[in-house]
């Protein structure tokens, strides 16, 4: 997008305070308008077919509105890639330094993700410090998280130590037969404690139940 684009989107956004729902939708629907607009217009508007029962769908519409100093600060993230420039994103006052974070992670991305591309997503697994685990969805930007073990057409990708690469690390990696769910739920078991007994009551003598 052009700098006047941003600058237009940043006052817009101000000057209401909010982005309502509808709008923002609208944003994200016509980054693929052929499957998302034009394909229900020719089905349910000149053909009169019922929109397709589909639960995602159902989720999809759910939509929330967004505040617009919010919206300011996403379009500073886009414009100059901000995170990923130690201290020149704050949040509540205390500078955001990707590099100082050590813990084990797991990172995710969808192979036809049209709103975040997966070799973007990759990336994210050499800006942190800590080890990183990188697993691949098989669907897009929705699909590819809601995509519980019930779905017989579930696949996705699982490789070696994330390097550079993403591309390298696709050419290593093997295609399973099933969902990025089970092996997240692995990565958990072999990252997490020993397990304990569920406690008996609410709260605790730190954080009583009220």
């Amino acid at each position: 997008s052009s700098p006047k684009l941003l600058a237009f989107a940043r006052w817009n956004s101000s000057r209401k305070g909010i982005i309502d729902a509808r709008s923002m939708g609208l944003v994200f629907t016509f980054m693929r308008p052929n499957e998302l607009v034009w394909n229900y217009w020719v089905n349910n508007y000149l053909m009169g077919n019922p929109p397709p029962v589909f639960d995602i769908l159902a989720w999809n519409a759910d939509g929330t509105n967004l505040p617009g100093t919010l919206h300011g600060q996403f379009l500073d993230m886009f414009e100059t890639n901000n995170m990923c420039h130690p201290g020149e994103l704050s949040v509540l006052g205390t500078p955001v330094d990707l590099t100082q974070i050590k813990v084990p992670t797991y990172v995710t991305g969808g192979t036809t993700d049209h709103l975040t591309p997966w070799s973007g997503c990759y990336r994210t697994t050499q800006r942190l410090s800590g080890p990183s685990t990188f697993g691949l969805s098989n669907a897009g930007h929705i699909q590819s998280l809601v995509n519980p073990p019930s779905n017989p057409k579930a696949s996705y990708f699982a490789g070696p130590e994330p390097g550079p690469d993403p591309q390298e690390w696709l050419a290593q990696a093997k295609q399973q037969q099933g969902t990025w769910w089970t092996h997240w739920t692995d990565w958990l078991t072999e990252h997490a404690g020993a397990q304990i007994p569920a406690p008996t009551r609410l709260g605790s003598p730190d954080h009583p139940a009220r």
